[in-house]
């Protein structure tokens, strides 16, 4: 049994001296210093120069380069809020040693990200040059998947049409009633300060010379959903009116009644059997008239014949339909504090104000594309981040062979043969993403565990004897291969999502509006790959030399 001598002294009043050289403060290993190389080094930080005023009046403002810094370290290590950075700037050795002992103040911090966003989303693409340069990025393998983040804003500050209206009436009324109040202050103090007779040096209300943002916020909701309606109107009554047009021209359309044509149509068909009875009735009254006699039972009147009344049924379904449809129209919301955001339902069930975020993974985990929509169905997503995918993969392989990326090469392998296999699970699943153009690609056509259930239970082999390509699919995840390949989606897609959330904490956005959602997430994505880029250099691999 080992026995201590005694206790540690804990002499709160002595004084300590750091080192005179702050290259002493944490080890030459440390990974700031890298990050530090990486940002002075290896990526063009120009557009954050460009958008800072120098040579006027005042103090000299920050090193821009040193913000990015910041900013890049301190999201790695799951800090995003600019007073907790600040706060860092002063605590933390290695905040310390980015800012070199001249913190800066929340506020510049916060301004400094808020004015460079679209520069941020261009950092994405330098670090995955740089990514490339060092032989990350593997295209055998990549995936596709979408995770719901929250915005900056409360699912209480949703409104409808009517509540929005109602909410800007009462702020001009908050507003007027404001300046009225302003008035009659400035009223009483000019006449202590002047006299009641003296008009005095007036000025105009601040609330009526700086209207308040929430108005704005609120008209900016209001025009997106006329801007919504307007655009679903002309859609729909064009295909109404080709839809009608056909029918009149004695056409035989197949296939599904276009919104907006349904009213119309089962109009068209009512009349239509009114008259073809009609017409019955009057040759039976003909031939009774003329002495012929008619047939043994008499046609029933109009309103009782059994084909009327089923068009009556499909009239009243179709004026119910689109009652329903005008009530649901009226009920679309926006929200008051976010107006791009929109509620997205959660895979455990629950609702989130928020953004759909994309993100396109190589198999060594390399984010290659983002992409950031209000609309919550994955599919919509597909087209887009294939194409986003494909000139990644494109940038990639000319990084590699040491071309010029602003000078493409028509020799060049396409994304179809850079890429080996794309895979998706089943939210991204429909005859047009299975059919589109691009690299080959899985898509789950359901779910994961019956997908694993029906590849054991009844594998295939060889390839699918059906044009229909659902079929297809299923046939071919029903093979070996197919079903092996598969199983590399959820570890590729799904671990750079768990990350974010878990170990970076990203699980709401810090602005609000889908430009900067969509800066912001590329800068995110931009970070995940410079913490891919410090792992990879710990095996020994030096930073690629600059030219």
């Amino acid at each position: 049994m080992l026995v201590a001598k005694g206790y540690r002294p804990v002499n709160r009043d002595q004084q300590f001296l750091l080192p005179p050289d702050m290259r002493e403060w944490v080890p030459p290993t440390h990974p700031v210093w890298t990050v530090i190389e990486i940002v002075d080094t290896h990526l063009d930080t120009s557009a954050f120069h460009g958008a800072r005023r120098t040579g006027g009046a005042g103090r000299a403002g920050y090193d821009p380069d040193m913000l990015v810094t910041l900013l890049v370290w301190a999201w790695s290590r799951g800090m995003r809020s600019s007073r907790q950075i600040e706060r860092a700037c002063s605590e933390v050795v290695s905040y310390r040693v980015i800012c070199a002992g001249d913190a800066p103040d929340h506020v510049t911090i916060s301004r400094f990200r808020k004015d460079n966003h679209t520069a941020c989303q261009a950092l994405f693409t330098q670090v995955l040059i740089l990514a490339a340069r060092l032989g990350l990025g593997r295209l055998e393998t990549i995936a596709l998947d979408g995770v719901k983040i929250a915005s900056n804003a409360s699912k209480d500050a949703n409104r409808t049409e009517d509540g929005l209206r109602r909410a800007a009436e009462a702020e001009a009324a908050r507003i007027a009633a404001a300046a009225v109040a302003a008035h009659a202050a400035g009223d009483d103090a000019e006449d202590d300060l002047y006299g009641e007779d003296d008009p005095g040096p007036g000025q105009v209300p601040a609330e009526l010379a700086d209207p308040s943002t929430r108005s704005a916020r609120i008209a900016e909701a209001l025009a997106q959903l006329d801007a919504e309606k307007q655009a679903e109107r002309c859609e729909r009554d064009g295909k109404a009116q080709d839809y009608l047009a056909r029918l009149d021209a004695g056409e035989t359309v197949m296939g599904r009644v276009p919104v907006g044509a349904e009213v119309a149509a089962a109009e068209r068909r009512l009349a239509e059997a009114v008259a073809a009875q009609h017409a019955v009735i009057e040759r039976f009254q003909g031939r009774i008239a003329a002495g012929g006699g008619g047939t043994r039972f008499a046609p029933k009147p109009v309103d009782e014949h059994h084909l009327v009344r089923r068009r009556r049924t499909e009239l009243d379904t179709a004026l119910r339909k689109q009652g329903e449809r005008t009530a649901a129209a009226g009920q679309r919301r926006r929200n008051t504090t976010d107006p791009d955001s929109r509620l997205q339902p959660l895979r455990g069930g629950g609702w989130v104000q928020g953004y759909n975020c994309q993100a396109f993974t190589s198999e060594d985990g390399l984010i290659l594309a983002t992409g950031v929509g209000t609309g919550p169905a994955d599919y919509d997503y597909f087209p887009e981040m294939v194409d986003k995918a494909g000139a990644a993969a494109q940038l990639i392989d000319t990084t590699r062979r040491g071309a010029n990326p602003a000078h493409p090469d028509p020799a060049a392998p396409t994304p179809e043969e850079l890429i080996g296999v794309m895979l998706f699970d089943a939210g991204y699943c429909s005859r047009e993403n299975l059919t589109a153009p691009g690299a080959d690609r899985l898509i789950a056509t359901g779910k994961s565990r019956d997908l694993h259930r029906a590849a054991a239970d009844d594998p295939a082999s060889g390839p699918a004897d059906t044009d229909d390509p659902l079929l297809a699919m299923a046939h071919r995840l029903r093979t070996e291969a197919g079903i092996a390949t598969y199983r590399k989606r959820s570890p590729i897609a799904e671990t750079v999502f768990g990350h974010a959330k878990h170990n970076l904490g990203f699980r709401r956005f810090t602005s609000r509006g889908l430009d900067r959602a969509r800066s912001e997430w590329a800068f995110h994505a931009a970070v995940h790959n410079l913490g891919k880029i410090l792992t990879h250099l710990t095996g020994g691999t030096p930073l690629p030399a600059t030219g």
